[in-house]
């Protein structure tokens, strides 16, 4: 793939010139030399320009498509021809949970980039459905997420098992509380994730299995991550279902206490993703490395 073609694809993603310049660091005139050079090999427009913004016009959507599939077969070639030698070589794009991206992967990413020190590794974040897309959408190349449902076109494995808690901060009257029931979960008020998110869907499977909806809790709030769960449960009297995971620092700290929950609970697994019918030496060398990691 020539520097004429990451340019574009760098313009793409950012839907901006500076951006894909200091992305790149090259110059905004330089960036916009190469798309003017594309454009005039295609003999079509590949981008509306809007003020300082630019849009994918449909010539340009086809274009990134193709580009992104060449670009995922270069880093394929590349691992393949290193793993003769040993000297692997490629990009990888891991998309992962925000659960699994704070409490779970960052230490098998080093020890990834460890064995595999020419391997480019870039980690993109947010909740399980945002990062399915991605993956169908070939912005990256596996995902790791948290949610119990699958999508079409995507293949899935285990890689490691999780419990979601109840947790309450340790100044507050609840946290005399010795055990929590389903029936307290529908009067006491209740700190979640958003909708969207791996963790709320595992929550909403397992007390709809109890005979219980959503719309039966004492929801206070749902909150975008976990982060902001434990912070706002430490100084609010509620109780926040969170993966056991996340807690360990705070248990330390003693300023979160788990509350046991009695006739029901809240297991997972933590699971892998990569799309079905392309070769996938790279994202599968990734996803066995990081399940030996994780036993």
């Amino acid at each position: 793939m020539n520097f004429r073609d990451k340019v574009f694809i760098a313009v793409a993603e950012n839907l901006s010139f500076s951006k894909a310049a200091e992305y790149l660091y090259i110059s905004q005139p330089a960036v916009s030399k190469h798309i003017q050079e594309l454009e005039s090999f295609y003999g079509l427009s590949l981008f509306e320009r809007k003020g300082n913004r630019v849009v994918l016009t449909h010539a340009g959507t086809i274009v990134y498509q193709k580009l992104k599939q060449i670009q995922h077969q270069y880093s394929e070639l590349e691992f393949s021809v290193g793993s003769i030698t040993n000297q692997f070589k490629g990009e990888l794009r891991v998309g992962s949970s925000s659960t699994i991206s704070q409490y779970v992967i960052p230490s098998v990413l080093a020890r990834f980039n460890q064995k595999y020190p020419s391997v480019g590794l870039t980690l993109y974040n947010g909740n399980s459905h945002e990062m399915e897309r991605l993956l169908l959408d070939g912005m990256v190349d596996v995902a790791l997420v948290e949610n119990a449902s699958s999508s079409q076109g995507l293949r899935y494995g285990s890689i490691a098992n999780d419990s979601i808690v109840a947790v309450v901060g340790t100044t507050g009257t609840l946290a005399r509380v010795k055990e929590l029931s389903v029936s307290d979960l529908l009067s006491l008020p209740l700190v979640l994730r958003e909708h969207g998110s791996g963790t709320l869907q595992v929550i909403q499977r397992e007390l709809e299995l109890a005979g219980v909806s959503m719309s039966q809790l004492n929801v206070l709030l749902h909150l975008g991550s976990t982060e902001a769960i434990k912070g706002f449960v430490e100084c609010f009297d509620a109780v926040a279902l969170v993966s056991e995971r996340a807690i360990a620092k705070e248990l330390r700290l003693n300023t979160l206490r788990i509350v046991p929950l009695k006739g029901i609970s809240f297991y997972r697994q933590f699971r892998y993703a990569l799309r079905f019918g392309e070769s996938q030496k790279l994202a599968q060398t990734f996803v066995d490395f990081a399940v030996s990691s994780l036993l």
